[in-house]
């Protein structure tokens, strides 16, 4: 059993150094990701790990963008995570803005499927529903082939994040959709409660 903070000081600790709602936003998107993740690869009995990574990923993003991975550790340390847990969110900006290499299935997981919820939720508010719930496959390739469409989110680490984890980028994108299609309703529900 992996060892984490209470989901109670993870989010303590999100909201300390985020204030931004699309940065919170985001923190419990890729939270809700990786638990579908977890229960849906077999690491069921991680999946508060799992989770809690996925909430805190990017801590040090909105107040140190330039240090992004590279703050993160002593942020971290402060709210009593792990060696092993901080490893694990650095590594999600492995290549990009530090060295930490994505090892452990979750580590793969989490570099791949974050950026991609990035595009998801983008091409999610351009539809009526404003949802992913009636979101295709099809729909988004569309949108992932269009490169002026969210333009910040790095088609090189979505293709790279399959790869590593030897999937089709399809195979990537009909899991992430499933995976934040179980997390919608809660999440929006949870950003009402904070507005």
């Amino acid at each position: 059993m992996k060892e984490c903070i209470s989901r109670e000081a993870a989010l303590a600790a999100l909201k300390e150094y985020n204030k931004e709602p699309f940065h919170i936003l985001h923190g419990l998107t890729v939270e809700g990701v990786m638990r579908w993740y977890a229960n849906e690869l077999g690491y069921g009995d991680e999946a508060d790990f799992w989770a809690t990574v996925g909430l805190l990923h990017d801590i040090d993003f909105e107040m140190w963008p330039e240090q992004h991975c590279l703050k993160a550790p002593e942020l971290l340390q402060k709210a009593g995570c792990s060696p092993e847990f901080i490893h694990a969110v650095c590594s999600h900006g492995y290549g990009l803005c530090c060295d930490v290499e994505p090892t452990h299935q979750m580590e793969k997981v989490l570099f791949a499927a974050d950026e991609l919820t990035g595009l998801i939720g983008a091409a999610a508010r351009m539809r009526p529903s404003k949802s992913v719930m009636d979101m295709e496959v099809s729909s988004l390739k569309k949108k992932y082939k269009d490169k002026k469409f969210a333009a910040g989110c790095s088609r090189d680490v979505i293709n790279t994040g399959a790869e590593r984890l030897g999937w089709t980028v399809e195979e990537l994108m009909e899991k992430t959709i499933l995976a934040m299609r179980s997390c919608e309703e809660s999440v929006n529900r949870e950003m009402e409660t904070l507005a």
